[in-house]
């Protein structure tokens, strides 16, 4: 057991119950997965993650790994570092950008062969303008790789699905991420008794409100057939979109333009 928590690399409170909850679960195709990034050199928006070690694990197998987070202090990792700081699986490491998933700017276009992102996208409030951004930086031919929650195993299992056109119009109006659009739908359908960090309705109306700093919200709900209109819409190629209890695990590839 010590051996497999120092290998899985918890790196909060909240990353070790992860690590916990999701050691004996593997994606049943994950060698699909695998593949498309074996050897190579990826960036992750939003890790590390969990998921990533276990349950579709692409950690070991990678060359080089990036990572970019919005803060320097996050409930999901703790106390981070820009620069060359960011451990992902063992004695793994790799640069750390401490920027918005939204904006990419100091990394050059079509830089990395993939690119990893677990529960991440839905705490963006402006999903396209990160997704474009996210296109931008790996290579034609590279891959991403995203994986989304399932609503009906967590605290959004009250909330409908978030419309597509609504993802457009937030792109179309440039929506920031300090928007609060669905803080009203947030406050009356998220069941606080699947969220115990959440607290009581009073502290969780409290802690939403500072949104901007924590981005501890789900700003939207997600199932197969949206994860694939988005991909689509951005010009990927979807290769599979694989759902479990738990999440929702998509693969897509940047086509050769030439």
């Amino acid at each position: 057991m010590r051996q497999a928590l120092r290998e899985l690399g918890p790196q909060s409170a909240v990353d070790l119950y992860y690590s916990l909850k999701y050691a004996p679960v593997r994606l049943r195709n994950s060698d699909k997965y695998r593949v498309s990034v074996a050897g190579k050199c990826g960036i992750e928006i939003g890790g590390p993650s969990v998921l990533f070690k276990t349950v579709l694990p692409l950690y070991p197998f990678v060359n080089e790994l990036d990572g970019v987070n919005f803060a320097t202090d996050t409930i999901w990792e703790g106390k981070i570092e820009h620069g060359q700081a960011y451990k992902y699986y063992f004695k793994k490491s790799g640069r750390q950008f401490i920027t918005d998933a939204t904006d990419l700017g100091e990394i050059k276009s079509a830089h990395y062969d993939f690119l990893l992102s677990s529960n991440c996208l839905e705490h963006v409030a402006n999903p396209f303008k990160a997704l474009i951004e996210w296109k931008r930086v790996i290579k034609e031919g590279g891959v991403m790789i995203l994986v989304l929650p399932n609503k009906d195993s967590n605290f959004d299992h009250r909330r409908p699905v978030t419309q597509f056109q609504h993802l457009l119009d937030d792109f179309t109006h440039d929506v920031g991420e300090d928007d609060l659009t669905h803080l009203d739908e947030i406050l009356e359908l998220h069941d606080l008794a699947l969220d115990p960090p959440a607290g009581d309705l009073d502290h969780f109306r409290k802690r939403s409100l500072r949104n901007f700093e924590n981005r501890t919200l789900h700003h939207h709900v997600f199932d197969v057939n949206l994860i694939e209109k988005m991909l689509e819409h951005i010009g990927l190629e979807v290769e599979d979109v694989t759902a479990t209890d738990s999440d929702f695990f998509a693969l897509a590839s940047k086509a050769d333009e030439t």
